[in-house]
């Protein structure tokens, strides 16, 4: 019986049903999109951070660069020696380490073995500024001079000597002309490259390092890099007098790479100087829910040292993709609300007023006995089918915007601001940057915005329509158990 007359009285109100159920999936379709979209803002973040990272890295130990000495010289130098040739060209490389102050080696053995560790790896990250001159015209002294990537001075023509950015002489009686390019070095532990630095990035052509190429001058570089400087397997470039072999290119996983060369830890240790060193440390927890206890506890136990979760990060990236994630989680997040309130309340009036019209109808089945509760189970069966055929269309919706924002995938640029223990931009131990005295470059990735659609927010739908429905129903069943046998003789005329 309730069945029958369940499906008749839908019959009868297609139209008002199909208002109720019209407004319930605008509700739910905008909660979809959404969700889904706010979703897709958390996956291109994350692509973000592990490009900074490493994949399965949790956070990163740094230690800040201490501030330098007064009169100290922040720039690199560069000293050319002298010549009485009429034309000559000299070339030099000064590698500074970068991302921080160095750390010993140490320390990395020390937070492997704090509780919570699952891993813990080293990485020595290195700026290496080479500098070409070419001098004319008489004899050059013995200069010095500072500059930032890809810069060139020249000195006077006929003997009017340049100077450099630090002021002082480059060329008497003749011409200076140099460039000055830099490029970053990152030193792995070739024997545990699942964290750190290259673990963003996959080998596309050659190989990586083997676990016994420890001190092997050889090295894997980026795909952009190799593109510049037509780099393939088998290249080989020099470092300070020191010659690698290229065996590897790399591809990165996500966005761009923030490194251009890979070299075993050992081997950038020696080009730095930096003997049993490392600038920065790539950790991974037993647990990511004890994340935050971790940090706690190597910041607790190994003092002067910067603990950067991706939840720091993650407030250094700007940029569109950081816009949209705030309008989405924000202003998307209220509207919604706003919309399936609404949608609520005018499924419930609509009830309420359908079952106003009705009276008649639910008097007269009054005074043939139907007793208030079972009316009341009428008009709630009606609203909870109007709610899941609204539920229904609003998942269709849903599941057509999300494939929509998809197809059309959006660009969403980030910009990587420096963390606490960083010098260089792109956060701990990676991105672009100069040495000490150079303007760091800001690294800006662009990411393509997908809207996946989870279960969970499939399950949520449902829920939401099933709750309109409830709610509509109420209203309506409430309005229904208040009317009496003579309501209805009241109502014919």
């Amino acid at each position: 019986m309730f069945g029958i007359y369940l499906k008749r009285e839908l019959g009868r109100r297609k139209k008002a049903a199909l208002v109720i159920a019209m407004g319930l999936a605008l509700g739910i379709a905008l909660v979809i999109t959404v969700n889904s979209v706010t979703a897709g803002m958390n996956q291109a973040q994350d692509k973000v951070l592990k490009s900074l990272y490493g994949l399965g890295t949790d956070m990163t130990v740094t230690k800040a660069q201490s501030a330098p000495k007064a009169g100290s010289s922040q720039g690199p130098s560069f000293k050319f020696g002298a010549t009485s040739s009429s034309s000559t060209s000299q070339s030099t490389d000064r590698v500074n380490t970068q991302g921080g102050q160095a750390l010993a080696s140490s320390l990395v053995t020390k937070v492997g073995t704090q509780k919570g560790v699952s891993a813990a790896v080293g990485a020595l990250t290195l700026n290496v500024t080479k500098v070409d001159g070419s001098f004319t015209q008489g004899k050059a002294k013995s200069s010095t001079t500072s500059g930032s990537s890809g810069s060139s001075q020249q000195g006077g023509p006929g003997g009017g000597g340049g100077t450099s950015s630090t002021g002082a002489p480059q060329v008497q009686g003749g011409g200076a002309n140099f460039n000055v390019n830099s490029y970053s070095v990152a030193g792995i532990d070739v024997t545990n490259q699942t964290l750190g630095p290259l673990s963003t990035s996959k080998i596309t052509t050659g190989k990586t390092f083997t676990t016994a190429q420890t001190n092997a001058k050889v090295a894997v570089v980026s795909k952009s890099y190799a593109k510049t400087k037509k780099y393939k397997v088998g290249s080989t470039f020099s470092i300070s007098g020191t010659k690698f072999t290229v065996i590897g290119i790399a591809t990165p996983n996500s966005s761009e790479s923030t490194i251009d060369v890979y070299l075993p830890l050992k081997q950038a240790q020696t080009l730095g100087d930096s003997k049993n060193k490392v600038t920065t440390i790539y950790v991974k927890a037993t647990d990511s829910k004890q994340i935050s206890a971790v940090k706690t506890t190597i910041q607790k136990n190994i003092s002067g040292t910067t603990v950067t979760t991706s939840a720091d990060l993650a407030s250094t990236v700007s940029g569109s993709l950081s816009t949209a994630s705030n309008l989405a989680t924000s202003v998307g997040k209220w509207l919604s609300i706003a919309v399936l309130i609404a949608a609520f309340l005018v499924a419930a009036l609509l009830t309420s007023s359908a079952v106003s019209r009705r009276v008649r109808e639910f008097g007269t089945l009054k005074a043939l006995g139907w007793p208030s509760r079972k009316v009341t189970r009428q008009v709630v069966g009606e609203s909870m089918v109007n709610g899941l055929i609204g539920g229904g269309l609003g998942i269709a919706l849903g599941l057509l915007a999300a494939y929509t924002v998809t197809a059309i995938s959006p660009k969403l640029t980030a910009q990587l601001g420096s963390t606490g223990g960083g010098g260089g931009q792109g956060g701990p131990g990676g991105g672009q940057g100069g040495g000490p005295g150079q303007q760091a470059t800001s690294n800006t990735l662009e990411i393509a915005l997908n809207a996946p659609v989870s279960l969970t927010t499939i399950a949520l739908a449902v829920g939401l329509a099933v709750t309109g429905g409830l709610i509509a129903g109420a209203m309506g069943g409430w309005r229904a158990s208040r009317m009496r046998p003579a309501d209805a003789l009241r109502s014919v005329s």
